[in-house]
């Protein structure tokens, strides 16, 4: 997505508070968003439906579902200063490095132009030893690009996938119209933490955005960190979203929550593709295993943090299940089990498709770009994922290429 743009300086001031345009934000400026919540300060994204977050169990996967991972704000404007006020609520973990601020990208007809973060706002402190969170309030801030070519053109902001974002103003220094359907495939795509972002650089460089963009197609990202766990209301929104192309990505979180056990996950697998199938019969659609992740190749969940690493300001995880005990899933496992299922449905579902997600990330891209905390990919392997994914799912051939355009 880099392009010529990539100058385009952010922040600056702007223009002058009388040449301001103010546009309420709402559903028609908004994609990638299942939902939208009024609040005291503005609107909130959802990536979940009001009646499905009101069966999560936890608050992780609640606070997940609110980061607005590829969400974005889309919108034609001949405007050349373009400002963002949000109340973003950040994550911190007690005794951890500050995690870096979360990054919102501005394209320019499709393609990069500038980058900027927000200051201000709520501070969520994570002690990982008890559990316990507490939220330090702060203030609204802003997200400005100023120096924006004035010829009429295609805006997007992508949201930052680190951090509830609220949206409180959007403002431009020329009026802006909603841009029309372009056609494109619609790409519902759930997974875990790395399909939710992880350590990727930025909201379009997350490994779905990457392919979605070489794809040619619209993203919903249903990528929830630490959420991708067959939950049935999960499935039932996917099942109510419209959508041409859908792939869900299963693995390394029902290993890491130690969450189910191997008599209970087959079941769970038909469930949650019966009610994918119940909303889109024929659309195409992608099951994808887990990634190489060494630690739980062969070793079952929970994860755990490593505090003696956490003690020298380093965030790594380590397994610390039973590996002899064969009732336990790991990822080997869970992809054969993947495999099966897949080869037993597509004797009737032609649309079914299933991709080993080594060959996304294996042991050579282990060797070369090692998982820095055992668990997540940096922004180089996101990168490398997406760039892999476009090639074997919507080039010629792939089971996505026939609808992608």
């Amino acid at each position: 997505m880099d392009s010529q743009y990539d100058d385009i300086p952010a922040g600056g001031t702007g223009a002058d508070a009388a040449e301001w345009v103010t546009t309420p934000i709402g559903p028609s400026l908004l994609r990638g968003a299942l939902d939208v919540e009024d609040t005291a300060h503005g609107v909130l994204p959802h990536r979940l439906p009001a009646w499905a977050r009101r069966q999560i169990p936890d608050g992780r996967l609640a606070m997940a579902e609110a980061q607005p991972s590829g969400v974005r704000l889309v919108f034609r404007t001949r405007a050349s200063a373009v400002e963002l006020d949000v109340l973003r609520t950040k994550m911190a973990y007690e005794g951890a490095p500050p995690r870096p601020d979360g990054v919102y990208d501005l394209l320019i007809d499709g393609r990069r132009a500038a980058r900027a973060t927000a200051s201000g706002g709520n501070v969520l402190t994570v002690d990982m030893a008890t559990g316990s969170a507490v939220t330090r309030p702060g203030p609204v801030g802003t997200v400005r690009f100023t120096g924006l070519p004035a010829a009429m053109k295609d805006v997007e902001i992508w949201l930052t996938f680190r951090e509830i974002t609220e949206l409180v103003a959007l403002r431009t220094d020329a009026p802006v119209e909603a841009v029309p359907d372009r056609g494109r495939a619609v790409w519902l795509h759930h997974g875990s933490s790395i399909s939710h972002g992880s350590d990727a650089e930025s909201p379009t460089t997350t490994w779905p955005a990457l392919a979605a963009s070489l794809g040619g197609v619209e993203l919903v990202n249903l990528g929830f960190g630490g959420g991708a766990l067959l939950d049935p209301f999960t499935a039932r929104a996917m099942r109510d979203t419209p959508a041409d192309l859908i792939s869900v990505k299963l693995g390394v979180n029902l290993v890491n929550a130690d969450l189910m056990r191997q008599r209970a996950f087959g079941p769970a697998v038909h469930g949650f593709l019966d009610t994918l199938r119940e909303g889109h019969p024929d659309a195409p659609l992608l099951v994808v295993s887990a990634v190489l992740c060494p630690i739980h190749e062969d070793t079952p969940g929970p994860s755990a943090p490593d505090f003696a690493a956490m003690s020298s300001g380093k965030v790594v995880f380590r397994a610390s299940g039973d590996p002899a005990d064969p009732t336990r899933l790991t990822l080997a496992a869970i992809r054969a089990e993947l495999s099966r299922i897949v080869a037993q449905r597509a004797a009737e579902d032609p649309n079914l498709h299933y991709l080993d997600g080594r060959d996304l990330y294996g042991e050579a891209d282990f060797a070369e770009l090692p998982l820095p905390d055992q668990l997540h990919p940096d922004a180089a392997t996101h990168r490398r994922i997406g760039a892999r994914f476009a090639e074997r799912v919507f080039a010629e051939g792939g089971p996505f290429a026939a609808k992608a355009l």
